[in-house]
């Protein structure tokens, strides 16, 4: 995402810091949506497809040279129907850096999310990015910056970067959070502790990386007369580049799925500006929870570009969008 749409620097108002930014900067994006497995009253199987984001940064240097960042962001989506909500905003997120280590605090990305060791996404096929290297994949926790009206649990992540190797930890704790629905075993008001660790290592040769993850998710109910959850689970992938091709493979594993996942992604460019993409994601459980889709990105200039893809998703309904993104 380019921040280049509007910055000021700010005058100094104390000893302690060297300098001091604003930057806005975000995407558009619309077109149409087509869900086979959305014809209800309610739904509707083609749609507008919209979304709007800004998001909001803040930076200042200190006069021994950390680097501070805090961020908001605000967003509009489509609904079902394709009509446009009011746009929600984010809770704030922080970070401190110096040299190659970075620590990232309160609504930001786990290590998985992140990207930092592992790719978790891949290449993301259509104009909304429908079909991933991991759409199929269950109970492997991977949260980050968003938007919404929810309370939205504190993280903690630290990143070391030397050369070509990167290792990161993170943990989010949510304790004390109120269920406002009911779900298996779960009552509107009950208490839910959760908390969550990762840790991860990456490395980059040459036009290739590779990375691993791995962590635990622990809930606890009170109240509820349920078990406590213990799901640990891992990622491992690798991908690379071959000329015009580029390729990442994902494979993953957690206690709750009872067999190993994997998916794959790739892009092609055909031209200059025009690339085809792929994306297969298999949960491991039966041969119709996958899901697989084709679809290209054709720059037009000026950060604009036309996205479209195709495809199937877990539930087995075709799955296809098309349209304009443009980035400021």
């Amino acid at each position: 995402m380019k921040k280049v749409l509007f910055a000021t620097t700010a005058l100094i108002a104390t000893t302690g810091m060297a300098a001091a930014e604003v930057t806005f900067g975000g995407f558009g994006r619309f077109g149409l949506f087509y869900d086979e497995g959305n014809d209800s009253a309610t739904t509707d199987e083609l749609r507008i497809e919209q979304r709007f984001r800004l998001t909001a940064t803040g930076t200042a240097t200190s006069d021994n040279g950390l680097e501070f960042e805090g961020r908001i962001r605000f967003q509009t989506d489509d609904q079902s129907s394709g009509a446009s909500n009011v746009a929600n905003n984010s809770a704030a997120g922080f970070a401190v850096s110096t040299g190659g280590f970075r620590l990232d605090v309160g609504h930001v990305s786990d290590v998985i999310d992140s990207g930092d060791v592992v790719d978790y996404y891949g290449y993301g096929v259509g104009l909304t990015s429908f079909a991933e290297q991991s759409s199929a994949f269950n109970n492997v926790p991977a949260s980050g910056f968003g938007t919404g009206t929810d309370d939205v649990a504190p993280t903690v992540k630290l990143r070391y970067t030397a050369g070509d190797f990167t290792v990161a930890a993170s943990i989010t704790d949510d304790s004390a959070a109120v269920a406002t629905e009911a779900s298996t075993g779960i009552a509107v008001g009950d208490t839910v502790n959760r908390s969550e660790y990762q840790i991860g290592f990456g490395y980059n040769f040459g036009n290739y990386s590779a990375g691993v993850a791995f962590g635990n998710e622990d809930t606890d109910v009170n109240g509820a007369g349920v078990a406590a959850l213990d799901n640990d689970f891992w990622v491992i992938s690798f991908g690379g580049e071959i000329g015009a091709f580029a390729f990442s493979i994902l494979v993953g594993d957690s206690d709750i799925n009872d067999e190993t996942m994997y998916g794959l992604s790739a892009k092609y460019d055909v031209g200059a500006a025009t690339e085809i993409r792929f994306a297969f994601s298999d949960s491991g459980l039966d041969a119709e929870d996958e899901v697989v889709a084709i679809g290209f990105r054709h720059s037009l200039g000026g950060g604009v570009s036309l996205r479209g893809g195709v495809g199937q998703n877990t539930s087995g309904n075709t799955i296809a969008d098309l349209g304009v993104i443009f980035n400021f």
